[in-house]
C-alpha cells in the first residue's frame, strides 16, 4: 500500500467513526486494482456500512477490466469481515443467470424467444385460462407473463421451507387459475415466472437446470464457488444472514425447483468475473448471447400493470431477467438485478458501454439499506463512467 494511500485512509476514517459515533471497524484487504478504484470503492462501502450498521457489507467493482473489492463488519458472528472469497446467496440475481441461459440457448437456436412454454412442457401450458397456452419464453423472461410472485403454498417445515414448491404445485395453479393479466401487457414481478422458465430451458437442453447453467455460465468463466450446493469449503466461507431483528438465520436449502428464480451462491470475485463477461460488448466471443441478453425487449410505456420493479431504480425497460435504467444526468444507461434471500440482500448492476459494474451485498434483511445500497451503487457507476 502507497504512502499516499495511508494517509487518505488516516485523514477519513477517524472523521467518518467521529462522525457516526463508531470507534473501530474489521476492514477486509481489496484485491489487486487500480489504487484510485480501490479508494472510491472503499469509501462508498465504509460510508454505507457506518450510516447504516449491519452486520457485514461487501462491495466490489469493475472498470476497465480492473477490479476492487472491499468488506466491512463481520461475515458472520465472530468471523473476519467478507472478502471476494465470501460465499453468500445472491437471491434473486439468479434470473438474471436465467435469462443468460436463455439468451445462449436462443443465440444457437435451441429455442426462440416467442415460443411457447406449452410446447417445451406440456403440462405447465394448459388451463382454464387460454392464455396460459400463449405464455412464451419472453414474457416469462421479462416478467410480462401474467403470473403471480409467487404460487400460494403452505409453509415447509423449518429445515426444508421451500418443499411444497414443487413442479406439480405450478401445473395445478396453471391449469385451474386466471392468468393476472393478458401475457405481454403488464409486469408484475414473479418468482414463479422463472422458476418455470428454468424448467422450459431444462425440458429444451434435455438436461437438470443446473449442469446447462454450468456448462452455459459459471464453467466457461470459472466461476467454480457460484452454485446450488456448497461444499465443506463453501460453506466455511459462508456469510450468515440475519433477520429484522438482528438474529441469525440458518441456512436453508432451497430445492431442486427454486434454481430459476432464487437458489443460486456465488462470491463478489466470481460475480465481478461474470460482469466482465457483460462488459465485453465488442468481443466476438459470445456475441449473439451477449446482444439477446442486453436488449430492451419491453419497454414501459403503455404497459398496465407495472408492479415490483422500481425498489433499485425506476425500470425504463426490461431485458432477459435485467431491469433496464435509461440515462439521467451524470448517470450512463444502466442494467441492474437485486435479490434478497435468508437474511441477506444483494444487488448488482453494469453499464454496457462504459466498462463499469457494481455489486454490493449486505447480511441483514435492513430494507432501508437495500434500497440505500442499490442508489449508492447506481451513484458509483455514474462516479466510474459518467455520460
Amino acid at each position: 500500500m502507497s504512502a499516499h494511500k495511508m494517509k487518505l485512509k488516516t485523514l477519513f476514517r477517524p472523521a467518518l467513526c467521529s462522525l457516526l459515533g463508531i470507534v473501530s471497524i474489521s476492514f477486509a484487504a481489496p484485491a489487486l486494482a487500480d489504487p484510485l478504484l480501490e479508494e472510491i470503492v472503499e469509501f462508498t462501502g465504509d460510508v454505507l456500512f457506518l450510516q447504516h450498521k449491519v452486520p457485514g457489507l461487501v462491495i466490489g467493482a469493475v472498470r476497465d477490466g480492473e477490479i476492487a473489492v472491499h468488506g466491512v463488519g463481520e461475515r458472520s458472528k465472530g468471523r473476519n469481515a467478507p472478502d471476494g472469497d465470501t460465499v453468500l446467496r445472491i437471491g434473486s440475481i439468479t434470473k438474471a443467470f436465467t435469462g443468460q441461459v436463455l439468451a445462449s440457448l436462443a443465440a444457437e437456436g435451441t429455442v426462440s424467444l416467442t415460443q411457447p412454454l406449452v410446447e417445451l412442457a406440456p403440462d405447465l401450458g394448459t388451463g382454464k385460462d387460454p392464455n396460459v397456452a400463449k405464455i412464451r419464453l419472453i414474457d416469462i423472461a421479462t416478467h410480462s407473463a401474467g403470473l403471480p410472485r409467487e404460487v400460494p403454498h403452505e409453509q415447509g417445515p423449518p429445515d426444508d421451507p421451500f418443499k411444497p414448491i414443487t413442479r406439480a404445485a405450478f401445473a395445478d395453479w396453471l391449469g385451474n387459475e386466471s392468468l393476472l393479466y393478458a401475457p405481454g401487457t403488464g409486469i408484475l414481478y414473479s418468482n414463479f415466472a422463472f422458476d418455470l422458465l428454468a424448467i422450459g430451458l431444462s425440458e429444451a437442453a434435455k438436461k437438470p437446470y443446473p449442469e446447462l447453467l454450468k456448462e452455459r455460465i459459471t464453467g466457461p468463466l470459472g466461476m467454480s464457488d457460484t452454485t446450488f450446493v456448497l461444499d465443506f469449503s463453501q460453506k466455511r466461507r459462508l456469510m450468515q444472514g440475519h433477520g429484522i431483528r438482528g438474529a441469525g438465520i440458518p441456512e436453508v436449502p432451497t430445492g431442486d425447483v427454486i434454481v430459476g428464480s432464487g437458489g443460486l451462491y456465488s462470491t463478489p470475485n466470481d460475480l465481478l468475473r461474470w460482469m466482465q463477461w457483460h462488459l465485453e460488448r465488442l468481443s466476438d466471443k459470445d456475441a449473439e448471447t451477449r446482444m439477446l441478453d442486453h436488449a430492451a425487449y419491453l419497454v414501459r410505456d403503455g404497459l398496465r400493470p407495472v408492479q415490483g420493479m422500481d425498489e433499485s431504480g425506476h425500470m425504463d425497460a426490461m431485458s432477459l431477467g435485467w431491469v433496464m435504467m435509461m440515462p439521467e444526468g451524470n448517470r450512463p444507461l444502466i442494467l441492474q438485478k437485486a435479490g434478497g434471500l435468508q437474511g441477506t440482500f444483494t444487488y448488482i448492476a453494469f453499464a454496457p458501454t462504459r466498462g463499469v459494474a457494481v455489486f454490493v451485498a449486505i447480511n441483514e434483511f435492513n430494507f432501508g439499506a437495500a434500497m440505500a445500497m442499490a442508489e449508492a451503487a447506481n451513484d458509483l457507476i455514474a462516479t466510474l463512467a459518467p455520460r
